[in-house]
């Protein structure tokens, strides 16, 4: 089965049946307003720049509000485990997938899963980025995705888990839109495939202090 979310459908289904979701909905890219208010100073806030061959863009993390989820993505970050990765999964007005396919569709090895840290306050809003999983809440390992608009159906309710929002694009919002226009097909059996495969070159840490 592999990580993703569906449109205006939960839980997750198997690569075999995706659906396309239509319509762009050009909204303002913002994080969660609970998460805005916690508080804490943007400058003490982790972030890191995702380098592609579309263009680069910049993503704040939120540890305050899934901590476990954060610690986890940064692992990766700093073992570089996302170099040369691919977007394996675009849906033009759903989101856009990573973090789990080489160049070659292989799917690579990844650590224990991550707790699903998912909570109502938390929404899954245009330019924001969650964990994908399978149909089990506790199965998010390196996949995310970024929404590229509004996705209500994958927030946490009181009865059942969502995806876990962790971060939201803070700079270049405008390549992740480019990624979500890319023209798709069907390869090794999986559905929305880049027809021209974008990779992701390099996710680096971004210092705060310069």
């Amino acid at each position: 089965m592999d990580f993703c979310p569906r449109p205006k459908c939960f839980p997750l289904f198997s690569s075999a049946l995706y659906l396309v979701f239509a319509a762009m909905v050009a909204l303002v890219t913002t994080f969660p307003a609970h998460a805005q208010q916690s508080g804490v100073s943007d400058k003490a806030l982790p972030e890191v720049r995702v380098s592609t061959t579309e263009g680069a863009f910049n993503i704040r993390l939120r540890p305050d509000f899934a901590p476990k989820t954060v610690a986890n993505f940064l692992q990766y970050v700093d073992d570089g485990f996302y170099d040369g990765t691919l977007f394996h999964r675009v849906i033009p007005g759903f989101m856009v997938q990573a973090g789990g396919f080489d160049q070659d569709m292989n799917r690579k090895d990844t650590r224990d899963p991550v707790e699903n840290e998912s909570r109502q306050t938390a929404k899954n809003l245009r330019g924001t980025i969650a964990m994908a999983r399978t149909a089990n809440p506790d199965s998010a390992t390196a996949q995310f995705f970024i929404n590229l608009v509004d996705n209500p159906h994958l927030d946490a309710t009181r009865a059942r888990p969502g995806y876990t929002v962790f971060g939201s694009v803070t700079e270049g919002m405008g390549v992740v839109d480019a990624i979500g226009k890319v023209s798709t097909t069907r390869r090794n059996g999986m559905g929305d495939v880049p027809v021209e495969p974008v990779v992701i070159e390099s996710v680096r840490r971004i210092d705060n202090g310069q």
